[in-house]
Parts: structure tokens; C-alpha cells; sequence
């Protein structure tokens, strides 16, 4: 069964508010078993959201509309809905009551307004509120003989997902009459570019697009590294997982050492994980950074247990003085960076340092601005440095560098 997404609102449109609750329904909706292949915004206008609407049922099973149902002007569901089933609106006084109840219980006067709210559409069915004044609607639509139904519920997000949990689902599953699972394991890699991944993973694309369950999609999140997501469907979860894990095995097989976590896995978290397995605790040096790898690591619950603390030393005379690095060494060099890693060791006490600095080097042959960021790690009695190039804006290469940083630790970590 085939189930997309309207979301309706100009503010979405205009990046006012970020269209958060069709991702979290096209996420529920995947694990109920439901496919969607559309998601769609549309704006406060009743001819274009009576279009909109009338495409999606076009391709459609069932629609999901989410947002509109508020009382003021530009709230238009109700009107499009109404239009599309080719009926008309009228008001229903046990929902009518129900708000009047709400605001008296809250000691407010209800503006007349409302009441718009109280409209319904002939032949729908009420989703009731139990959190707010909108109630949602179950609408059957006739579209070219064929039967469909559309779903409206609240953009408050707390709103749609009670209503989505506590009838929307159920609705689909019994209007269905299937029972299925997709199920998604996503593998978290860095270190490697998407079309190097891709390349390494062909053959067991091509073997994946002859079997046609599971399936793989890249997905490129910048300084997040490349996430390989894995797709399957089945009759049940367990079917699901165990059909993920058989594939999953084969593509960690290949990408090998960049994979460095799955699904919710960050490389902070990753490597804080590493660290405290171990019973490690980690201190810093960041000049590049400026305090970035202190910060995404503390962004982590339960860091505390592992990072004793972080030195941000852009001033040659200040690294010298509280780390130890030479003055005379340039930033951009692995001896300064290794140098950095010991003395954040010795200076916050931890049993492992680490350190990022860097510079600006000659433009590529593109012309394109390149900084020559190195890693200095102090790991028991080694110390060892890396030297990465980093193209890109300032932000770009500072994030750049934390999870470059960070990758280098973990590798070591693996090390015997």
C-alpha cells in the first residue's frame, strides 16, 4: 500500500519553520510496512493545495495532510478536502462543544473563530483531540472509481503523532489488510569518497539490484562521513533483521576499515566508547579547532568520563609555555602537533593526548584554497602525527578536522 505526504503551510515554503513531521511520518510509515514515494509541500493557497492533494490520491493509496487545520484564514485544509470530495462542510456541535470546554477550563474566552475547527467535511470521519483544539479527519475520496482516503492531522508536532499512533496507523493496517516491516541499517563510514565506496560495493550492488531486497543507497553528509544505508522488507521484524544482517556482514567485509559506527553512531560517540572500553581518558590541544573538538565530543552524554579537558593555544608563545611545543616550528607540522599531543597529556593529566593544528598552504593547481591540518596523538609511549589537506571554507575545514582528528584516534585505538 502506497501512502505519500502532503505538508501544508507558506511558512514551510519560505524556511520559516523546517518540515520536520513529514520526515518522522515518512519514518512511521516505513516501519509499519507502508511504502511512500512522495512527500510534497504546498502553500496557503485553496486552488493549489485542491491541485495538490488531487495529485498525490492520483498516484496514491492514502494521503497524509499534515497542517492547516487551525482556525484563522490561511488554514485551508478543511476547505480543500471538502473540494476534493465534492461535498460540502458543515459544523459538528459535539466538536463545537468540546473546544468551547477547552478554553472555559482554561479560564480564556474562545474567539468565534474556532469554530472553523468544528467544520467537517460530509462523510469524513473525526480523529478526536486529546492534546489540542484541531481534531484530525479520515476522508474517503472516489478518484476515477478508484476508492482512496486522505488523512489530515495537526502540524503541531506533539499533535500529528498522537493522532498518527492512536488512529492514522491503525486505519492503514486495517484498510491494507497486509502485514509487513521495513527495517533500515545504516552504516556510518569516513575516509573514503562516495563514488571510492561505490566502486568498492558494485558487485554486491549489482548482485543487490538482481535479488531486489534489501536495498543500498549512499547517502553523503558532509563532515559526517558517507553513510551506507541498507533497506529491507518482510513479513515480520525479525525476518526483516535477520535479512539485514546477512548483507550488512558483506558490506562491512568490504569497506573495511572506514566504517567506523552504524545507524545513531557519531565518531565522537565512537570513539568516547572506544576510550572508556579501554579505560582511557583523553585531554587536548586544538590550534586549527579553536575549542570545535571539545565541543563535539561534550556534545556527548557521559563524556565527562573520558575528556579531561581541552587547551586552545592559537599564539605560538602560549603553546610553548603551557604545552611544551616549540616555538619555532610552524603550525602546519607534525613535530609541533606531536609535541602539543605530550604536553596535553602531561597538562590535564590524562592517559591519552591529542592535537590539532594547522595552516594555509599554496592554492592547489585549481587556484582553490588548501590548508595543511596535522594530528599529533600521544598513545602510550608512542607518538605518533598524520598531515591531512584540506580543501574547503573555514567552517568546512574546521569541522573537517575534528572528525579527521578523531578518525585518526579511533584507528589507533584498533591497533594491538
Amino acid at each position: 500500500m502506497r501512502v505519500d505526504v502532503v505538508a501544508v503551510g507558506t511558512e514551510l515554503l519560505l524556511g520559516q519553520i523546517v518540515d520536520t513531521n513529514s520526515s518522522w511520518i515518512g519514518e512511521q510509515l516505513a516501519a509499519h510496512g507502508f511504502d511512500s514515494l512522495l512527500q510534497t509541500k504546498v502553500g496557503d493557497n485553496l486552488d493549489r493545495v485542491v491541485t495538490a492533494f488531487r495529485r498525490a490520491l492520483a498516484e496514491a493509496d492514502a494521503v497524509i495532510v499534515c497542517g492547516g487545520l487551525g482556525p484563522t484564514h490561511d488554514d485551508l485544509t478543511r476547505q480543500a478536502i471538502a473540494a476534493v470530495m465534492g461535498v460540502d462542510l458543515a459544523l459538528d456541535d459535539e466538536i463545537a462543544d468540546r473546544i468551547r470546554e477547552l478554553f472555559a477550563a482554561r479560564g480564556r474566552p474562545m474567539p468565534e473563530n474556532n469554530l472553523t475547527q468544528a467544520m467537517v467535511p460530509a462523510g469524513a470521519s473525526v480523529i478526536p483531540q486529546t492534546r489540542g483544539t484541531a481534531p484530525g479527519l479520515i476522508c474517503p475520496v472516489t478518484l476515477d472509481g478508484a476508492a482512496k482516503v486522505l488523512y489530515a492531522v495537526p502540524g503541531v508536532p506533539h499533535e500529528m503523532k498522537d493522532m498518527l499512533e492512536r488512529a492514522v496507523l491503525p486505519d492503514l493496517h486495517a484498510r491494507s489488510g497486509e502485514a509487513a516491516v521495513i527495517v533500515s541499517r545504516t552504516l556510518r563510514t569516513w575516509g573514503d569518497s562516495e563514488s571510492g565506496l561505490a566502486e568498492r560495493l558494485a558487485p554486491l550492488i549489482d548482485e543487490l539490484d538482481r535479488v531486489g531486497n534489501p536495498t543500498l543507497a549512499f547517502l553523503a553528509s558532509g563532515w559526517e562521513g558517507i553513510k551506507v544505508r541498507l533497506t529491507a522488507k518482510a513479513a515480520d521484524s525479525a525476518t526483516a533483521a535477520d535479512l539485514l544482517s546477512q548483507w550488512s556482514t558483506r558490506v562491512e567485509d568490504l569497506v573495511a576499515g572506514n566504517l567506523f559506527g552504524y545507524d545513531d553512531d557519531t565518531m565522537e560517540s565512537v570513539v568516547l566508547d572506544r576510550l572508556r572500553d579501554r579505560g582511557l581518558t583523553l585531554g587536548l590541544a586544538e590550534s586549527a579547532t579553536g575549542g570545535l573538538l571539545a565541543a563535539r565530543l561534550t556534545a556527548v552524554a557521559g563524556a565527562d568520563d573520558v575528556l579531561r579537558g581541552s587547551i586552545v593555544s592559537h599564539e605560538t608563545g602560549l603553546r610553548q609555555r603551557l604545552l611544551g611545543a616549540g616555538a619555532t616550528v610552524g603550525v602546519e607540522d607534525e613535530q609541533t602537533a606531536g609535541a602539543m599531543a605530550v604536553g596535553a597529556r602531561r597538562a590535564l593529566d590524562s592517559s591519552v593526548g591529542l592535537a590539532v593544528t594547522g595552516g594555509s598552504v599554496p592554492a592547489d593547481q585549481t587556484g582553490a584554497a588548501v590548508s595543511a591540518v596535522c594530528i599529533g596523538l600521544a598513545l602510550g609511549d608512542a607518538v605518533v602525527t598524520t598531515r591531512l589537506l584540506l580543501p574547503g571554507q573555514h567552517d568546512q575545514i574546521r569541522q573537517r578536522s575534528v572528525i579527521g582528528a578523531l578518525d585518526f584516534l579511533r584507528r589507533q585505538l584498533l591497533r594491538p
